[in-house]
């Protein structure tokens, strides 16, 4: 039987990774039922059963190394395990891999080595051992000029995390405006950077609402309109044009400048945020374990 036929049978048989089965294959010289034994002995058989589960709680982390950030969010089933010593272990572990690679996609994160091991492979043996699917889910690291800073808020033990970069050095607004940022959750840091598609669509929405309820007013004025609606949906979900929550007669631009800082940019990860979460019955499913 060729690799490839291993590899296929492999996979079948344990519902783990192409490449998982493929290092299996390897590591036991082509036998089968040693692969099997192999995977599971790192936990990537029984991680893999876990695989069409929905990871949608967990908690995210900063971690900053000179002029380096990563933020991370890594999931897991439910609220309870993502408080546990182990999930928050493999959560630090994994943040200061990252931190400590060049990785640029989830591809090649979970491809970075920790101490022999992928962390590919330690999200496996994450779910192995603690019995619920773990997933890294994203990740960004970003890095400044000896001139920038770094700011950064947790809120609720890593439910929401900020990584804001900054020109200018004042630690007690910088932490304010990361405060600001998980509280209000802009989208962009200004209209420049305002994905085309998003404005156009927004911008259809409002002209057609406009004209449906326009009243016979003239086209110049229904056009003033659209565009004092379209500017109030700009400072709406730019950063830079919010009102402060912490002054909000000031608009987070303006606080900023006043305490001699510039925004660059900003990270803002929420856990589960874009997921559908399935609806569960606790009670059937510890009874499910019990049984399993």
């Amino acid at each position: 039987m060729s690799l490839a036929a291993k590899v296929k049978d492999l996979r079948e048989r344990t519902g783990a990774g192409m490449m998982d089965c493929k290092k299996a294959i390897e590591a036991s010289n082509g036998d089968i039922d040693q692969a099997i034994d192999w995977l599971r002995e790192n936990g990537i058989a029984k991680a893999a059963k876990k695989g069409d589960r929905v990871a949608a709680e967990g908690l995210t982390k900063v971690i900053i190394e000179g002029n380096k950030a990563v933020i991370v969010e890594l999931n897991a089933e439910t609220d309870f395990v993502a408080k546990n010593d182990q999930f928050l272990d493999l959560l630090n572990t994994i943040s200061t891999a990252l931190v400590n690679s060049d990785a640029k996609t989830l591809e090649e994160g979970l491809a970075v080595d920790v101490n022999g091991q992928t962390i590919s492979e330690l999200v496996a043996a994450g779910t192995a051992t603690i019995g619920e699917k773990i997933d890294l889910r994203r990740f960004e690291i970003v890095e400044k000029t000896d001139e920038q800073t770094f700011a950064d808020y947790s809120h609720m033990g890593g439910t929401i995390s900020v990584l804001l970069t900054l020109d200018g050095n004042n630690d007690e607004v910088a932490k304010q405006i990361a405060m600001h940022v998980a509280a209000a959750n802009p989208q962009f840091l200004n209209s420049e950077s305002v994905d085309p598609e998003v404005l156009a669509k927004e911008t259809a929405i409002i002209t057609k609402e406009t004209k449906e309820n326009a009243g016979g007013k003239p086209e110049n004025i229904i056009e003033k309109m659209i565009d004092g609606r379209v500017n109030k949906f700009l400072k709406e979900i730019c950063l830079v044009n919010q009102a402060f929550v912490v002054d909000p007669s000031l608009e987070v631009e303006k606080a900023a400048a006043n305490a001699g800082l510039t925004i660059i940019g900003f990270n803002r990860f929420e856990v589960g945020e874009g997921i559908e979460k399935v609806e569960t019955n606790f009670a059937e499913e510890v009874a499910q374990q019990m049984k399993a």
